[in-house]
């Protein structure tokens, strides 16, 4: 992770830098009002994010509302200075239509973020990212780890859980209609 040369910047000035032809591909966060340039996470990776995606999107089709956001959707976690991540995955409890939906991050608290471990990652920096979901307002984090195949489940005012790929993942009280086997979300199709 690389810092880009720009500072004190608002969430709104942050869109308007990424969004600019030369910074196309990047993978840009805005944190503390400071620009940090990503690593590319990899194949698994973004394999994972694509396939907990659709196991999410199936549960949201099944309980006939939500939205799904995958790889990368902008969401605003701080304001004053503006701190804008890009979780893997998203889930959002209420429906939207695509016109309702913002073309530029989202100032909405997803009910689920998904976080899926890559060799680049740096643990003090994921738990960063976790703690800042959580003081958002985010109910329910899940930090998937595909070298060891487990989740460990973040909520509020509680201590951490890991799951192995022998248990079930629920959606709690947040959620309370998803299922989900931990082994199931590192099966991929065929």
């Amino acid at each position: 992770m690389s810092t880009v040369a720009t500072q004190g910047l608002t969430a709104d000035d942050f869109w308007e830098l990424a969004s600019r032809p030369e910074n196309q591909g990047k993978r840009l966060e805005l944190e503390r009002g400071e620009v940090v340039e990503m690593s590319s996470p990899g194949e698994r990776h973004g394999a994972l994010c694509v396939w907990i995606g659709y196991l999410l999107l199936s549960y949201v089709i099944r309980r006939g509302s939500g939205v799904v956001c995958s790889n990368d959707t902008g969401l605003l976690v701080e304001q004053g200075p503006d701190t804008v991540r890009g979780p893997d995955v998203m889930l959002f409890g209420e429906s939207r239509s695509l016109d309702q939906l913002s073309p530029k991050y989202s100032t909405r608290i997803p009910h689920l973020i998904v976080e899926v471990l890559s060799p680049t990652d740096q643990m003090t920096k994921v738990n960063l990212r976790i703690t800042q979901y959580l003081a958002r307002g985010v109910s329910l984090v899940w930090l998937v780890d595909p070298e060891v195949r487990s989740v460990t489940v973040y909520r509020p005012g509680q201590g951490h859980r890991v799951v192995d790929e022998t248990e079930e993942l629920t959606g709690e009280d947040v959620l309370p209609d998803l299922r989900l086997r931990v082994a199931e979300m590192f099966k991929l199709p065929g």
